[in-house]
């Protein structure tokens, strides 16, 4: 008989959930105790960037767990500063001061207690369509409705509007985008009061609160509008950071550099919780005399900073922001060829190896095929989609009524085929509701 499990498990309802029990690992696929294997097109939490069990780094983890398994934080380990150098290198010009966390909650976390404390203001703009962490700051910068398991949050976040073209309020139905998304970061600056706003935080391409990628013009209009109220620009790189969308940094793509950016996730590829908060020299310089007033016991953990070392030369070895690139051509091109043959598919986003489906019951309506709440019951159209998923061993993320592929950036171009055969097959479960509606 197999030991109960008694864990409590994130985001769900205890009783409705029946978890895959995986027993090991390699490449695109996962194992569970039957023995079956499954193809992993959600990269885990979209963290896999370089497969499961890559000989580098597991060799880096044993050799540095021989040497010197952890030291406190105040201390310098060599994996450390090894680490912090190469992400120097590799970030966007003028981000070159790390603050190691132990992953992306914890990274938001303390960029907002340095943006209050390098701008002497309080209040943080971020949007309604995002997800920062689960972390008091972090759920609090939040948009999305998560944040209302911890609400009331901490005080000074204000929301904005997003560039959800495909539901936005106020330009979805014009031909082209006219960036009043933009202008609402403004707006609220402005409403708020531009000398009690500290920072902006944003995700460059959101996550898994939508995968909406911003229009063109976006980010830079956004850019100039932190530098006209001298207001920090956060970027949150996660989820798109270490070559997921085809660049280094998703903020590449548009050539725009923030203040300060998080990273985590790809920066060990998930081996060993790690993550940082990454600042230009304005914020750092404040530091130089001020009390920094942030720590973590595993902070800049020894063997955390050598898988992240190792993962970076992965990167670096492997030319995988280019193999992404190419790669997420040839995903989003199949995903928009089904789109075309199957009417639950109300559209199709994604930038690199980072590509989401929103499904709806209606394509004139866009009436999304599971209501967008978390706490609310996944309806059974789009439940018939996930098990169909299920059945035939393809992993992906499912998030309200999207569907999310971040497989890892070193899958193989049949197993990459393979799998979207099973997404087209599970789409068609999907179809089924579409047609239920339109006659009824």
């Amino acid at each position: 008989m197999p030991p109960r499990d008694r864990r409590l498990y994130p985001w769900s309802v205890q009783g409705a959930i029946q978890p895959v029990n995986v027993t090991e690992a390699a490449g695109s696929h996962f194992t569970d105790d039957t023995g079956t294997r499954w193809l992993d097109l959600a990269g885990q939490l979209a963290y896999m960037n370089i497969g499961h069990t890559h000989p580098k780094v597991v060799e880096a983890i044993q050799k540095q767990a021989a040497r010197l398994p952890v030291i406190g934080p105040s201390f310098a380990n060599p994996p450390a500063t090894r680490l912090a150098e190469m992400l120097a290198e590799v970030t966007p010009s003028g981000l070159d001061h790390v603050f190691f966390t132990l992953g992306g909650s914890e990274a938001n976390e303390y960029v907002v207690r340095m943006a209050r404390a390098a701008t002497g203001r309080l209040k943080i703009v971020s949007r309604y369509q995002s997800y920062h962490g689960s972390t008091l700051g972090s759920i609090s910068a939040t948009g999305e409705n998560r944040r209302v398991f911890a609400e009331p949050g901490a005080p000074g976040f204000v929301k904005a509007l997003d560039p959800y073209r495909y539901r936005c309020p106020l330009c979805r139905d014009r031909d082209a985008c006219s960036l009043a998304c933009a202008d609402a970061i403004e707006a609220t600056i402005v409403g708020e009061g531009p000398e009690t706003v500290a920072a902006v935080l944003m995700e460059p391409v959101t996550g898994l609160s939508g995968l909406v990628v911003p229009p063109d013009g976006y980010l830079a209009r956004v850019r100039e509008i932190c530098d006209r109220y001298d207001v920090l620009l956060i970027f949150d790189e996660v989820i798109t950071g270490f070559c997921r969308t085809g660049r280094w940094f998703a903020s590449e793509h548009w050539g725009v550099v923030p203040d300060i950016m998080t990273v985590a996730k790809g920066i060990t590829s998930g081996y060993v919780p790690l993550g940082a908060a990454i600042v230009n020299g304005r914020v750092a310089r404040h530091f130089e005399d001020h009390y920094l007033g942030a720590g973590l016991t595993y902070a800049a953990h020894p063997l955390a900073c050598a898988a992240g070392c190792a993962v970076m030369e992965v990167y670096i070895e492997e030319n995988l922001a280019e193999r992404a690139a190419r790669l997420g051509g040839r995903l989003l091109g199949r995903l928009r060829e089904m789109a075309e043959k199957h009417p639950a598919v109300g559209e199709v986003r994604g930038l690199g190896m980072l590509a989401g489906i929103e499904l709806v019951r209606d394509r004139q309506t866009r009436e999304p095929l599971s209501p967008q709440r978390t706490e609310a019951p996944v309806t059974p159209a789009m439940a018939a989609v996930r098990q169909a998923l299920n059945e035939r061993h393809v992993s992906t993320l499912s998030r309200w009524n999207l569907l999310v592929l971040a497989p890892p950036l070193t899958i193989g171009e049949d197993e990459l085929e393979h799998g979207l055969e099973a997404v087209d097959a599970a789409l068609e479960t999907a179809d089924a509701e579409v047609t239920a509606f339109s006659r009824s």
